[in-house]
């Protein structure tokens, strides 16, 4: 009551304390010069009016005057210079690799995860890079540890391992990834099925090819009538530890090598290897001899020699990486070409890499990943170079291009015919793959590799030559096989100059004898009339898996270079276990079929020296869809007459010739049904 009273009461002017008012309201002017005795000192005139005054301030804790840069207006600091928040210490590389491990076992249980697995992946991805550029030797680690941690194989430390596995590699493609975006995801599809595959990039071919392709095209070469003996061998897979008697039904690994066993029988040999060798085995020395042997007798060059070979690639056994070493790889390439120069007659071979012919198996790195790692398998590319070279069947121009060029090269034959050999693992995609083409993958020629076909082939379309391309993995068939953007550019740079300069295409890879058409317009139609170019992918020597071992002669008609036919032989490997008990013969090869003859009958209208093209081809594919038992023909042949080849399903023979149209892995996955890519 008392505290209401007093505010009641009136107020007096004057007496503030008497009227119960602290504050009485009123007016003050302040005096206009600077009060200058407020501070002892300035570093200004403290009575200017054009700038404030900048007094000189100490303090009386640190004993420090402060400085004018401090607050002059016209020097205002873009930052302080002396934080006062401490950054982290640095931490050892074995601080920094425990941390990361934890971080990949917290990634792999967070419940934010649970239904996002890719993003899961490109997560991981995220600190195996961190890991791969601040402590690279504990690369290998870390990825051994993802693999154990997500049971992504049954031996982790093996297939990562820095010295066993592919642990270095790895840590070099994800330093220099874009892991979280198109590199990360494809990794994460590829390697460890946490993503899907991501899409096809668009290209963008402006000023790719430096001349628009020729219109009208250029008159077709007239035929010699003259026919050239072409031989072609792929995938030879010689096998140097083929151990005779070891188990040829083993349950890991490759079989017929003494230390890979039957899971049920580990101490007693099931199935004995045959010397000539077994359906789950590589080529034993005994069966490459006999191959060899085989050709020129069969093929009627024995005094004469081919015109020439082709060589689709892989010469190296099937060995884990921890099993290789350059030294092996070295050997193998050094043993069969000296064969192939030995047995073959006089005419030059003219090959390309396998992705079994590196090491690592199916690594090769670009040039464009720049220093010390851009020349780390420099010593394989000039060793076959040096190779070729020794037995004659290239020029010194191209062993130079060869060295520098992944062991791809140009060959100018005195015939008119260019060679151009290209290293597909530039190219390759799935089990096996080389790891180094997931670095910027948006770039569908990291390598360069096909900027080095273009040019070489639109410098043969300024000449009027033909010519032939050789390569190891296919660029098409059910699209298992090769990389999406690369085999997309590499369709486009086919349509460009075909059907006027390319004449064929070479592959092997699959073991399988397969064919591949190349369309126009990128497949959008496809028929005869737009069918542009075909690949050949050519029986193996190897039976691995499950196959027959084969070989094939083309019959080349020496000014276009068309192929007229084609002769392929085979070995029955099932008969193999029968000529162990004597030593005088040793394996058949045995005629399996003329390709005109089993096609043809079916074509009208093409006549006995018409090229077995893209068109022909084509043809062939309408009277599959008529008559499906060419189908199962093809299935027959595509096995080499195998006995352990399924028959085709009606599906199988509606997917068989998709693949056939479908050149690369873009439109095999557009328009194909999957999973009837392989006989074995």
């Amino acid at each position: 009551m008392r505290l209401a009273r007093l505010l009641s009461l009136p107020a007096v002017a004057g007496v503030g304390c008497v009227s119960g008012q602290l504050i009485t309201p009123s007016t003050f002017t302040v005096a206009g010069p600077f009060p200058t005795s407020v501070f002892s000192k300035y570093y200004n005139s403290p009575t200017a009016t054009s700038a404030q005054p900048q007094p000189v301030v100490s303090d009386p804790v640190l004993h420090e005057v402060f400085p004018l840069a401090l607050t002059d207006p016209n020097r205002i600091p873009i930052n302080d210079t002396a934080d006062p928040h401490p950054l982290p210490p640095v931490v050892s590389s074995s601080q920094l690799f425990s941390n990361a491990i934890t971080q990949l076992h917290s990634i792999a249980t967070s419940p934010i995860f649970v239904n996002d697995k890719c993003g899961q992946c490109q997560a991981i991805l995220g600190i195996a890079k961190f890991v791969s550029m601040a402590t690279p030797s504990n690369g290998p680690a870390f990825f051994t540890q993802f693999c154990n941690t997500f049971k992504l194989a049954s031996n982790c430390t093996v297939m990562y391992g820095q010295f066993s596995g592919i642990g270095s590699v790895i840590t070099q493609v994800v330093a220099n990834a874009d892991t979280g975006g198109y590199d990360g995801q494809a990794l994460c599809q590829n390697f460890f099925n946490m993503c899907p595959a991501p899409p096809t990039v668009s290209l963008n071919l402006t000023g790719w090819f430096a001349k628009p392709k020729p219109s009208p095209l250029p008159a077709r070469k007239k035929p010699s009538g003259e026919r050239l003996k072409v031989l072609h061998l792929s995938d030879f897979h010689l096998d140097p530890r083929f151990a005779t008697g070891a188990e040829a039904n083993c349950t890991s690994g490759t079989c017929c090598r003494s230390n890979n066993h039957n899971s049920m029988s580990l101490n007693q040999v099931l199935m004995p290897a045959p010397r000539y060798g077994a359906y789950r085995c590589d080529t034993p020395m005994a069966l490459a001899l006999a191959a060899l042997e085989a050709v020129p007798e069969l093929t009627g060059t024995k005094n004469t020699g081919f015109a020439f070979t082709v060589y689709t690639g892989d010469l190296v056994s099937h060995d884990p990486d921890n099993q290789l070493s350059r030294c092996y790889v070295e050997y193998t390439e050094a043993i069969v070409y000296d064969l192939f120069k030995r047995l073959l007659g006089s005419g030059p071979v003219y090959a390309a890499l396998g992705n079994h012919d590196s090491y690592n198996q199916a690594q090769d790195a670009p040039h464009s990943i720049g220093g010390k790692l851009a020349e780390q398998f420099s010593w394989n590319y000039g060793h076959v170079a040096g190779l070729w070279e020794q037995k004659g069947w290239i020029p010194q121009s191209a062993v130079a291009v060869a060295r520098a060029h992944y062991a791809g090269y140009m060959v100018k034959r005195v015939d008119g015919l260019r060679i151009i050999t290209l290293n597909t693992d530039m190219c390759r995609e799935p089990f096996s793959a080389n790891y180094f083409n997931y670095i910027n993958m948006t770039n569908p020629d990291t390598s360069g590799m096909l900027r080095f076909l273009t040019d070489e082939l639109q410098d043969a379309e300024d000449t009027g030559d033909r010519v032939w391309i050789i390569g190891h993995v296919l660029t098409g068939w059910d699209g298992t096989n090769p990389l999406r953007n690369p085999t997309n550019l590499f369709y486009q740079i086919v349509d460009r100059f075909s059907p006027h300069v390319i004449a064929n295409i070479f592959f092997g890879h699959t073991h399988e004898d397969q064919i591949n058409i190349f369309y126009s317009n990128n497949g959008t139609v496809m028929s005869a009339e737009t069918a542009g170019a075909l690949s050949w992918i050519g029986p193996s020597v190897t039976p691995l898996t499950n196959l027959n071992s084969g070989f094939r002669v083309y019959e080349v008609d020496s000014a276009t270079f068309d192929i007229l036919d084609a002769h392929t032989w085979r070995a029955d490997v099932n008969s193999f276990h029968s000529l162990d008990s004597q030593t005088a013969l040793g394996p058949t090869y045995a005629y399996e079929y003329n390709t005109r003859e089993t096609y043809g009958n079916a074509i009208t209208g093409w006549g006995p020296n018409d090229p077995l093209n893209a068109t022909w081809w084509h043809h062939v594919t309408e009277a599959m869809e008529a008559n499906s038992s060419l189908v199962t023909t093809f299935n027959t042949f595509q096995g080499k007459g195998s006995v352990l080849s399924p028959a085709c399903t009606d599906e199988c023979i509606t997917a068989k010739i998709c693949y056939i149209r479908s050149g690369s892995v873009s439109i095999a996955l557009q328009n194909c049904p999957a999973g009837f890519g392989s006989v074995q």
